[in-house]
């Protein structure tokens, strides 16, 4: 793999990271400010932010990957 491959790994697991990061904070929102009344996006939300959590892992794993056949 090329340095500039290593380095689009890297970049996708930071932007994956800030991302998931961000459907985070809007479920604690959610939960936070908008129950029960808001009940209805609870589920909505809640799939967003597990499917940004598993881009983020999903990169970094393929990251991890990467580096390790560098190594090898």
């Amino acid at each position: 793999m090329t340095p500039e491959e290593l380095k689009a790994l890297e970049k996708a697991v930071k932007r994956n990271k800030r991302l998931a990061g961000e459907k985070a904070m809007e479920l604690h929102d959610l939960v936070e400010d908008g129950l029960p009344g808001a009940y209805l996006q609870l589920m909505d939300v809640a799939q967003e932010t597990f499917d940004a959590c598993k881009a983020w892992d999903d990169a970094t794993k393929t990251l991890q990957a990467a580096q390790t056949e560098e190594t090898a």
